[in-house]
């Protein structure tokens, strides 16, 4: 299956890791680019030197394409992409900032740059500084979409770019597939559905409720991370939403995020401190979220823990390879082009 996509990154197949943090890990990442993908680092919750401990394991595990993603709003990220620019990371995949310092030195050394983008003024911007595609986010995705949905978002953007547009959110079998290239997209990003592979890392409890969850099991609120962002539908949280920002809890969370990202913690509250009131409220959700996303991922908390997923979670019904989805993807597109081609007749 050939698309710009698959031609701008050289992969076999149009269909991208979205990097999610403890989940998107170098195994997970290599597992993605080796069955023909594209795997995308999540270097959010690490500090440089475990981004390029991350980026030599992958190469190990690995000879394809991959990516890293930096989510620019987050403590550490510069730190991170001066790593990810001397490793010469093939794909760059930014998102809440502006990435237009990274598109020269990433180009510099013939590298591409991915925007991810919920809206079309973010998205024109992104063409207009040089990134080489964007990841448009709908309202059905995981975390952090907007008020558009993917089928009405997709085709917007295809309209109105010249670079290739690649859909993320309610991508969860062939059909998501074939939909998101009949809208234009020339390939599509997948979180939910990734997390339940045999693969992921992912706790095992939360690939279970994974399966089992509907797709109207999902809270879409911005009193989760200070962000709009859709999460599993759990009794921890809808407290935690109902909470709203919890300043106490986020002292001590973010002395943790600290020690993660190897970072002096009164270095850290400076620059928090310095940027405003509106900023610093963001950072406290922040901190809160990362915690709680932390536990439900790695420790399968559900009494503390919260984990994002896209309203997809209600088309998943097994936990296969990696490559196993892939080919029932690519076999379940072609059979639906096939079919649509002969009712058009």
């Amino acid at each position: 299956m050939k698309t710009r996509i698959t031609e701008l990154f050289e992969i076999r197949y149009p269909i991208l890791l979205s990097g999610m943090s403890w989940i998107s890990v170098p195994k997970m990442v290599a597992a993605v680019s080796n069955a023909g993908g594209l795997g995308i680092l999540a270097t959010g919750p690490l500090s440089a030197e475990e981004t390029r401990k991350a980026v030599y394991e992958i190469r190990e595990l690995t000879d394809k394409p991959f990516g890293a993603n930096l989510a620019l709003l987050f403590p550490g990220a510069v730190e991170n992409a001066k790593v990810l620019l001397e490793e010469q990371v093939p794909v760059i995949n930014f998102s809440l900032g502006k990435g237009d310092w990274l598109v020269k030195k990433v180009h510099g050394y013939r590298g591409k740059v991915v925007a991810t983008v919920v809206n079309v003024h973010h998205a024109k911007r992104a063409q207009d500084y040089g990134c080489d595609a964007v990841i448009a986010t709908g309202h059905e995705a995981a975390a952090h979409g907007d008020a558009l949905t993917t089928f009405i978002l997709i085709p917007t953007l295809v309209d109105t770019l010249n670079i290739p547009v690649i859909a993320a959110g309610g991508i969860g079998d062939g059909r998501g597939l074939a939909a998101a290239l009949a809208l234009g997209a020339d390939g599509v990003a997948m979180g939910t559905r990734l997390m339940t592979t045999k693969e992921s890392p992912l706790h095992e409890v939360y690939k279970r409720l994974s399966i089992e969850k509907e797709a109207t099991d999902t809270l879409f609120s911005d009193r989760f991370d200070g962000l709009l962002c859709r999460v599993m539908k759990t009794d921890a949280a809808l407290r935690t939403i109902e909470r709203g920002l919890d300043l106490p809890a986020a002292f001590f969370n973010s002395r943790e995020i600290a020690r993660q990202i190897h970072a002096p913690y009164w270095k850290l509250c400076l620059g928090v401190m310095a940027s405003g009131w509106k900023n610093i409220k963001q950072m406290a959700f922040m901190a809160n979220a990362f915690k709680a996303i932390r536990v439900a991922t790695e420790q399968g908390d559900t009494k503390e823990g919260v984990l994002p997923v896209g309203q997809v979670t209600g088309l998943i019904h097994d936990d296969p390879t990696i490559a196993e989805l892939f080919e029932r993807f690519i076999t379940e597109a072609r059979t639906i082009q096939q079919q649509l081609s002969v009712k058009m007749d």
